[in-house]
């Protein structure tokens, strides 16, 4: 993520910000918080198998969050991830897009569909497919941490100061602790990351990219490896992490762009780690 773009063109205002924060918090007392722990079974579907699911709170949030975002900014992309399951073409045209808006209205849905906390809403402002604000918004607890390519990654409380959030350390690869989602690993290559994994201080998977960066630029966790690189899964937390100090690209070595639907995304703590993770990993850019 080192392309650069002219600052005077990428910032949100600070009062854009707010008011984009406000729009996803009135979403999530609206659509999201009502419903948590509310659904039914047939409120719950799947799109592409059992493990990919969604709710009324995902449809419901995503209208009302790309409703606002198209009065603030007329004639802006707005690729919601539900908006795309049902037009594909959407997605498509992010590269092109002067700006874009990318929407999980509800990342985290398994967890959300089985009464579990740890769910979120993410969204990032995009230029030509560059991230260059993005937004991770915690509904329970309703706080965010937020960042622009030209600023500090910050925690955004109710009622309290901003706080500026900071990536850990790194080390060894017996040190760091991080996520791996081995269920999205290509089956042939499931067994040979499943026996990297005790080669790390701790390693798991939260199936919430939302809370997983959060955790990242927090200083929780060492590295976050991310496999199905949709736009609205990555682009705002691999901006928040890089600007929290984090070393963030493909795995390959090339620079993340929310464009990109190939490939492993590696966000780690710092370069060093970052390439010792890298090599850990390096099967998955082996050919088959």
């Amino acid at each position: 993520m080192s392309d650069s773009l002219p600052m005077t063109v990428t910032a949100l205002s600070e009062a854009q910000r707010i008011a984009i924060l406000n729009i996803v918090r009135r979403a999530a007392r609206a659509e999201i918080l009502p419903r948590f722990r509310n659904l039914r079974a047939s409120d719950i579907s799947q799109k592409t198998g059992p493990e990919d699911l969604v709710t009324e709170a995902d449809t419901g949030a995503e209208a009302m969050i790309a409703r606002g975002l198209s009065r603030m900014f007329p004639g802006a992309l707005i690729v919601g991830e539900e908006a795309v399951s049902k037009d594909p073409k959407i997605a498509e045209k992010i590269a092109e897009a002067e700006t874009a808006f990318t929407i999980d209205p509800v990342d985290g849905t398994w967890n959300f569909a089985r009464g579990l906390t740890t769910f979120g809403t993410m969204l990032a402002m995009t230029r030509f497919g560059k991230p260059v604000w993005g937004l991770l918004y915690d509904p329970v607890m309703d706080d965010a941490i937020s960042a622009a390519i030209d600023g500090p990654a910050l925690l955004r409380r109710p009622r309290k100061p901003s706080l500026e959030v900071k990536v850990s350390g790194g080390g060894t690869l017996g040190e760091i602790n991080g996520y791996v989602p081995l269920y999205m690993i290509p089956e042939d290559k499931r067994g040979a990351i499943a026996a990297t994994l005790p080669l790390f201080g701790r390693s798991g998977s939260l199936r919430c990219s939302c809370h997983e960066y959060r955790t990242l630029a927090q200083g929780g966790v060492d590295f976050v490896l991310s496999a199905g690189l949709t736009p609205w899964d990555h682009a705002p937390g691999a901006l928040i992490a890089e600007r929290a100090g984090g070393h963030i690209a493909m795995l390959d070595g090339s620079a993340y762009n929310a464009a990109t639907r190939e490939g492993f995304l590696l966000a780690a703590a710092n370069k060093d780690t970052w390439d010792r993770v890298r090599d850990a990993f390096a099967v998955l850019t082996e050919d088959a």
